[in-house]
């Protein structure tokens, strides 16, 4: 029997296969069939799990890389000291002036950022100076446009719909 639940694998494959064909190849890598059977992997199975290795490996990769971007993204000093290095290099001690932070707490958001590949860091001197990087957050701008896109023509087919339902109404 079919999960009735709204957010069920059968519920969302049959939710993907009214997209169009450009969401679908957008969001390939979401596998809600059996890959035995063709048919909708119930939510119990371990046939909804089975992904093709190669496709897989890589999607790992980039959902690592967006976990740890929106996870530094997620706090607003992180947010606030990108915004600041978007206006050129840094050192952490001028990171950390508006927030009325020490440096070691300053220097604890920069890690996350750094280790998120958000930024670089280099040494001058006795100073350590902060520069974005900005192929991050394109990835993420990317994973975002697709969903974007998706939901832009759901709500495009949901406007027609109430439309049409308005006309026969009159």
């Amino acid at each position: 029997m079919a999960d009735p639940r709204p957010d069920s694998a059968a519920s969302i494959a049959a939710a993907f296969a009214g997209a169009d064909a450009k969401a679908r190849d957008a969001l390939h890598f979401l596998h809600f069939t059996s890959p035995s059977t063709g048919k909708v992997a119930e939510s119990n199975s371990t046939e909804r799990l089975t992904k093709d290795l190669r496709r897989a490996i890589f999607n790992r990769m980039v959902e690592q890389r967006l976990d740890s971007t929106f996870a530094a993204l997620a706090d607003p000093t992180r947010r606030g000291m990108l915004a600041t290095l978007a206006k050129g290099e840094r050192s952490i001690g001028e990171l950390a002036e508006p927030y009325r932070m020490s440096f070691a707490g300053a220097a604890k958001h920069v890690g996350v950022l750094e280790r998120a590949g958000l930024i670089e860091r280099r040494k001058a001197g006795r100073q350590q100076l902060c520069r974005l990087k900005a192929e991050p957050l394109a990835e993420a701008e990317a994973w975002l446009k697709q969903w974007h896109q998706f939901w832009s023509a759901s709500l495009d087919r949901l406007e027609a719909l109430l439309a049409e339902e308005q006309e026969r109404a009159e």
